[in-house]
């Protein structure tokens, strides 16, 4: 389990065209596509709703570009200077090793008893030199663990995932299976976590 001493809210970077055509990203340093630019602007709606001075609370991102153009866009229209934030590498995405760059069509075609494989056991399977979603959570642990405060994280699909299975518990098929969306935000306080928007499965 992860027992952070702090609240947070965590953040999937905006859409990227790779988002768009189901291409698997892991490590590849893709930009934010325009609607993931406005996603990451919208963001700050949500947050401004939670009625926190953010000027007391700690920014931290991953360092590939989508995450960290997300943080800046977040930060500038919560009226923040958009570069001062904190920069954590062990936020970065989980690799997909040799399949990105491929889109999930092109690998059912080319690797279909690997991608089989994947579909039986999505937690725990490692593509090729790649990693698990079960191998991402102690980094993510390590992070929410060490939190110096209320702090605002911004992240990827993978860690999330990872964080929402050590934090709530889940079934590991649920976990790697849920789909991690883009414009809403995944808040823990008071023991506990949800969607900001999503009333239906605990959120706030």
């Amino acid at each position: 389990m992860i027992t952070p001493a702090h609240p947070f809210y965590l953040i999937r970077h905006g859409e990227t065209d790779w988002n768009r055509e189901q291409r698997f990203q892991g490590r590849t340093d893709i930009p934010l596509n325009e609607k993931g630019r406005g996603q990451a602007s919208a963001y700050s709606t949500l947050l401004l709703a939670e009625g926190h001075d953010w000027t007391r609370w700690h920014f931290v991102s991953s360092p590939l570009i989508r995450a960290r153009h997300t943080m800046e866009l977040l930060r500038d229209a919560l009226g923040l200077d958009p570069k001062a934030y904190d920069v954590e590498d062990a936020l970065i995405e989980v690799t997909f090793g040799d399949w990105e760059r491929q889109t999930l069509t092109e690998l059912r075609r080319k690797e279909p008893e690997l991608m089989a494989a994947r579909e039986a056991d999505k937690w725990n399977f490692v593509p090729p030199n790649g990693e698990s979603y079960d191998q991402a959570r102690g980094r993510t642990r390590f992070v929410l663990e060490s939190l110096p405060g209320p702090t605002v994280v911004v992240s990827h699909g993978g860690v999330i995932r990872a964080a929402r299975y050590g934090l709530e518990a889940l079934d590991p098929k649920i976990a790697a299976d849920t789909k991690i969306p883009q414009d809403d935000i995944y808040a823990w306080r008071d023991g506990r976590g949800g969607w900001l928007r999503d009333t239906t499965t605990g959120g706030f």
